[in-house]
């Protein structure tokens, strides 16, 4: 390298940023094609990304053909969001070309980053054909793939990666832990946990801690789930994501007390999550202490009014303790924010009929019904609402589903002789 140009890197690294860059730019014009090329390079590390593309630029006045310095300008034109002339650039690049990979590779992401997947799938599959055997194609493939959410397409794709030796050594290139995260996605949990081992094995990795820890509470075995979430909260504390998972871990372990402290640890690192506090909720009820789990379950709702399963949970708490004006204020509450669920209509129903409202509770139930058909007990409650309001035949009606759902309710029949003799 020129001597002009490491003593200008050196003042740059020893935090002489505004020297060393006078210093290269002054070299500059005098450089010859190879030191120019050190300093694009340098100026693209540095962030300089105009100052990058330009140089890059010089110096494919100069070599017109050379595929290397495409790729690169395209690089720069990406980065400064001159996508079109990115794609001009990228486009020619020829196949004898040593950067011809990475320029596909490059083309397909400006594709799919433009929405346009066919044809970015097309340049992948056009550079597999034309490099066949090039493991970061296959790669670059199941990445496609698993981005598309199409887990079982990117499958042998990974698949031919993980068996090949010759893919860059590169942290962001695990093809074990992807296959294993497709593996997982699609139900292959056996296959998925192998995968995680094995690329865990490789290197030690955040996202690849959490799918292992995941994928293994799907199997059941929650010892294997805790003890790959604690690990990934050793390693970093601040993926708040995994507390909550961890927390259920230590639930079907029936470590209730680990199960608290680590909730309680993910709500101090992040407080507006509501996936904790619902866990919170959870923990509490498992141990009797139903007003603190209702606290935690306002919290889910303050934070997210959409949050079904809060609410839903927090309407059974309420329906069971036969509080239904607490039932009737958060429905109201959360129709105010424009929201509306099956959920909210059952439990408004039931609310308004053991409030003596039947005809309003059948016109809530009549709303729920639709999405409750094959639940015999709500078809129970709304018939008991029909009823009550005159409308004893869509009573039996619903009546005779629900035994029809459930024949070991054998008193529905009494009931509906009862009702047809009346």
């Amino acid at each position: 390298m020129n001597e002009t140009l490491e003593q200008a890197i050196q003042l740059i690294e020893n935090g002489k940023h505004e020297e060393g860059l006078t210093k290269v730019q002054n070299m500059y014009e005098a450089a010859d094609d190879e030191t120019k090329r050190t300093i694009a390079e340098l100026y693209f590390e540095l962030g300089l990304v105009d100052r990058a593309a330009k140089a890059a630029e010089d110096l494919l006045f100069r070599y017109p053909d050379n595929g290397e310095l495409f790729a690169f300008a395209a690089e720069c034109y990406i980065d400064l969001g001159r996508e079109d002339e990115a794609m001009e650039m990228l486009t020619e690049v020829k196949e004898d070309e040593p950067v011809f990979v990475q320029a596909r590779l490059l083309l397909a992401d400006l594709y799919q980053n433009q929405g346009l997947d066919e044809v970015a799938e097309q340049k992948l599959l056009d550079a597999v054909k034309k490099a066949d055997g090039e493991p970061l194609l296959q790669y670059a493939l199941g990445e496609f793939y698993l981005s598309r959410g199409d887990y079982n397409q990117s499958i042998p794709y990974y698949k031919k990666a993980v068996h090949e030796r010759d893919l860059p050594d590169d942290d962001q290139i695990n093809p074990l832990l992807r296959l294993a995260e497709a593996y997982s996605a699609t139900g292959q949990f056996e296959e998925a946990l192998d995968s995680y081992r094995k690329g865990l094995e490789k290197k030690i990795d955040p996202d690849g801690l959490f799918g292992y820890g995941y994928t293994a509470m799907q199997t059941g075995d929650y010892e294997l789930a805790a003890e790959q979430l604690e690990r990934l909260k050793v390693l970093d504390p601040s993926y708040t994501t995994l507390y909550p998972y961890l927390s259920q871990a230590y639930r079907h372990l029936s470590r209730t007390s680990q199960a608290l402290d680590v909730i309680n640890e993910g709500i101090s690192r992040d407080e507006f999550n509501e996936t904790l506090y619902l866990e919170a909720a959870r923990i509490q009820f498992a141990k009797g202490n139903g007003e603190d789990g209702r606290a935690f379950l306002q919290k889910v709702i303050a934070i997210n009014p959409s949050n079904m399963e809060a609410v839903k949970e927090l309407l059974t708490y309420y329906s069971d303790s036969d509080s239904y004006d607490e039932v009737l204020e958060l429905v109201s509450f959360l129709e105010d924010y424009q929201e509306t669920d099956p959920v909210l209509d059952r439990y408004k129903g039931k609310a308004l009929y053991e409030t003596d409202r039947p005809a309003e509770a059948a016109e809530e139930y009549e709303k729920a019904l639709p999405h409750y058909d094959l639940d015999s007990d709500v078809l129970e409650e709304a018939a008991a609402a029909y009823l009550e309001s005159g409308r004893k035949e869509d009573a039996i009606e619903l009546l005779e589903k629900a035994l029809k759902l459930e024949p070991a309710k054998e008193y529905l029949t009494e009931r509906i002789d009862s009702l047809r003799e009346y």
